[in-house]
């Protein structure tokens, strides 16, 4: 008889990756406490040693995780701002199963750290009022993956509470919605040069 694995050490990541794959699998409001601990063979009660503030910290988390965005600087204002978008729009449509908290939550974290270093990253590139800019692109993204989730269908439920949930189709988008979003992009930093 082979001898028995230790199981994994319980850990913040662990509980945020098994908390993603159940959202984006089952829905959001699937995602429980006693749901994630059976899918990490640990009690519940073992989940809030890492996160002590429960469901909302777990919630709090899982926004973090997806609008927690980090993109080189380009060699213009319009190219870093450019690839954060791009970036940002990725991350979120990784996890539409979260994408509700990303849009509903302020970033606290790791996710205000990475808008602090975008926003410095536009002023030392010459943008005037950076942080303006900032708000506008992640307003922009945030509503661009929201509308394509909508199009897509990605966030119907299948039918009553019985039924599961319909997960989204992984990768990338339609080559429509993918030429939407660079259409409205370059509107948009058009609008920010003018500004």
């Amino acid at each position: 008889m082979p001898a028995k694995r230790p199981p994994i050490p319980l850990s913040r990541e662990r509980i945020i990756e098994a908390a993603l794959h159940i959202a984006d699998s089952q829905g959001l409001r699937r995602l429980t406490m006693r749901r994630l601990g059976d899918a990490l063979q640990v009690e519940a009660m073992a989940i809030y040693h890492h996160l002590p503030r429960g469901k909302d910290a777990l919630m709090d988390a899982l926004a973090e995780h997806v609008t927690t965005v980090h993109a080189e600087p380009g060699e213009s204002w319009q190219d870093s701002a450019r690839a954060w978008c791009r970036a940002s729009r990725a991350a979120l449509r990784e996890h539409p199963g979260v994408l509700a908290l990303a849009l509903t939550r302020p970033p606290k974290g790791r996710a205000a750290i990475a808008v602090r270093e975008q926003t410095d990253q536009l002023a030392d590139a010459g943008l005037a009022d950076a942080a303006r800019a900032v708000r506008a692109m992640r307003a922009y993204v945030f509503g661009a993956v929201a509308v394509e989730v909508q199009q897509s269908g990605w966030a119907e439920p299948a039918g009553d509470d019985d039924e599961p949930w319909r997960p989204p189709s992984r990768g990338g988008g339609s080559p429509a919605a993918d030429d939407d979003f660079e259409l409205g992009l370059n509107a948009l930093l058009a609008g920010l040069d003018g500004a």
